[in-house]
């Protein structure tokens, strides 16, 4: 069948039916609805699709392609559920479960006729995450049902005036409903609004005297302090005292009309240092001098990377060993890895390594793996090409670091999405394991690089060369099976987003425990030796890096004004379309 899929954005949900739906054999076409109304136009008529499906659509399609054409539109919420902010809802109000409707564009916004529906229960995750998983999932499924259905020709949509329904309008959720009370709010109520604002529009709130959007929320079992009061930071996050407790704050987002010229997401402490001295307090008294990423007067609160299972309070990476299993996980906002990010990461690896484990395990939590460099912390710095540099040679040390492990096998579970960077350190491990439902992106070539972290020994030796060519020059999303069939992944593990962690734990146990695991670990060891003699790592890297410094270090290169757009999320005109069958697509996608 030929699907038009029409999106406001190429997210993770979008990349996903379209990799899902090609995989099956569809003619997958995409525009991007922010490019307007004539291009989502142009696309129909030169696509002609059978289907139009919108899986993430902001603004209305054009009255004459709905009426023309069969419009699926993927919402966020149960059958009866209208209006734009369904899961800000769903999560404020702590709704227990929660679903996905597909329904037929009309003339009224979210009450066309129902094709599918599922539900899935709501975890204790902020919106962004819930979104990727639960959400992703329970799409899937009723995007693949509902084109099911369309192909069959014999089902009939069931009508949302049908009683059964219960038809509940909730309006924008607008900041004015999200504002937190630091005084009188408990824990909990601020950690909803943190999640139910994860990760747009995000809390608007007032620290040391800006205006700016808070990002992400978890809870602190041990630090307390007057409400309101910033009590410390903890690598680029910062704890902040409630009413009866106290929550981390990961990110923090100047507001566009402060006049900051990085109006955009980042780690929370540097955010603060860089507000000018003169700026505000922290609760009315005299605000402390800044000092390097955090202001000066807020402790450095660290936290043990072996964390008892007790404590409840935030940290991005641990560690625990269980029998002859090392299990390292580490989950950053966004998937993106900063310098300072791949420093820790890369100490918490060489600890792992010290520790009596014939198995070791990296990632196995739920959401982003990675995505490789963090261009927002490189957008914002006074210097993006150095820091681009200083950022991809810190990938480059962990991702070296995995390759030249020969005591023991390692695995990488990916239980969420991973991209550029982050797929090669998945690749670097011996095996990788992938959550049925999670999107691959092996390129780089939408941002207008070439790619590093040893990509060209990586993935040629996984896939091979053709198909190393294909997947880093059609720069197209690739899905877990997809993946698993080309040799990208070794497992696919047909497991919930909630079951993957259990799953990994017993898939890794089977593995340590396997006869001729030493076997193994010596051939491996041997094949390394092998693959030294024939070409170093380190000429793997030089040849790598030369290309990426000759674009980082052009102020001309596309690389510069691509990260820009990217990290203020406007659309950039060198977008190249997107298009199973190769064909020009108007609007395009980054």
């Amino acid at each position: 069948m030929d699907i038009l899929l029409v999106a406001s954005a190429f997210n993770s949900l979008s990349q996903r039916v379209f990799a899902e739906l090609s995989d099956r054999g569809h003619r997958v076409d995409v525009v991007l609805a922010a490019h307007g109304a004539e291009a989502v136009r142009a696309a129909v008529s030169e696509s002609r699709p059978e289907l139009i499906i919108a899986p993430m659509l902001k603004t209305a399609l054009p009255d004459d392609v709905w009426r023309e054409h069969t419009c699926l539109i993927v919402h966020p919420g149960p059958p009866g559920d209208r209006g734009p902010s369904a899961l800000d809802w769903a999560i404020a109000e702590d709704a227990s479960h929660w679903g996905v409707t597909v329904l037929q564009a009309g003339a009224a916004m979210d009450a066309g006729d129902v094709w599918a529906a599922e539900s899935f229960a709501v975890p204790p995750v902020g919106k962004s995450d819930l979104y990727r998983n639960e959400v992703s999932d329970a799409a899937m499924a009723a995007v693949l049902l509902a084109v099911q259905r369309y192909a069959d020709g014999s089902f009939k949509p069931s009508s949302q005036n049908d009683p059964a329904i219960r038809v509940v309008w909730r309006d924008f959720f607008r900041q004015e409903r999200r504002r937190i009370d630091w005084e009188n709010d408990s824990t909990e109520t601020v950690l909803r609004s943190l999640r139910a604002a994860d990760s747009q529009p995000g809390v608007l709130d007032e620290l040391l005297g800006r205006e700016v959007f808070l990002h992400g929320g978890a809870p602190e079992d041990q630090l307390r302090g007057h409400p309101g009061d910033l009590l410390a930071t903890r690598a680029g996050a910062v704890c902040r005292a409630t009413r009866d407790g106290a929550v981390w704050i990961l990110e923090l987002r100047p507001r566009k009309s402060s006049g900051d010229p990085s109006p955009f997401r980042r780690p929370a402490a540097p955010v603060l240092a860089s507000f000018p001295a003169s700026l505000g307090t922290t609760t009315g008294s005299e605000r402390p001098p800044r000092s390097g990423d955090r202001p000066a007067g807020l402790p450095e609160v660290t936290a043990p990377l072996e964390l008892p299972s007790e404590r409840k309070t935030w940290t991005d990476i641990r560690y625990r060993c269980h029998g002859d299993v090392g299990f390292l996980a580490f989950s950053f906002p966004g998937g993106a890895m900063s310098t300072s990010h791949c420093h820790r990461l890369l100490a918490a690896y060489r600890y792992a390594l010290t520790r009596p484990t014939s198995v070791l395990v990296l990632g196995g939590s739920r959401d982003f793996f990675s995505n490789g460099i963090h261009l927002n912390v490189i957008e914002a710095s006074a210097d993006p090409a150095g820091e681009s540099w200083a950022n991809l040679n810190a990938m480059n040390d962990l991702v070296e670091a995995v390759l030249r492990t020969t005591d023991r096998l390692v695995v990488a579970a990916l239980g969420g999405n991973a991209a550029a960077g982050g797929v090669m350190l998945a690749l670097a491990a011996d095996e990788v394991w992938c959550r049925d439902g999670v999107v691959l992106n092996p390129h780089y070539r939408r941002m207008g690089l070439y790619g590093s972290e040893y990509w060209t020994y990586s993935l040629p030796r996984r896939v091979g060369s053709e198909t190393a060519q294909r997947l880093t020059t059609d720069a197209v999303p690739v899905s877990a099976a997809s993946a698993a069939r080309i040799g990208l992944v070794d497992r696919l593990v047909p497991a919930s987003v909630r079951e993957f962690p259990d799953e990994v734990e017993r898939m890794a146990a089977a593995l340590a425990a396997a006869p001729g695991l030493g076997r193994r670990i010596a051939v491996k060891a041997a094949a390394r030796r092998t693959d030294e003699g024939r070409r170093p790592l380190a000429e793997y890297r030089r040849a790598e890096l030369a290309r990426m410094h000759t674009v980082f270090f052009d102020p001309h290169a596309p690389y510069h004004a691509l990260r820009s757009a990217f990290v203020r999320k406007l659309p950039h005109g060198s977008a190249r379309p997107l298009s199973t069958a190769g064909g020009q697509v108007a609007g395009g996608v980054r």
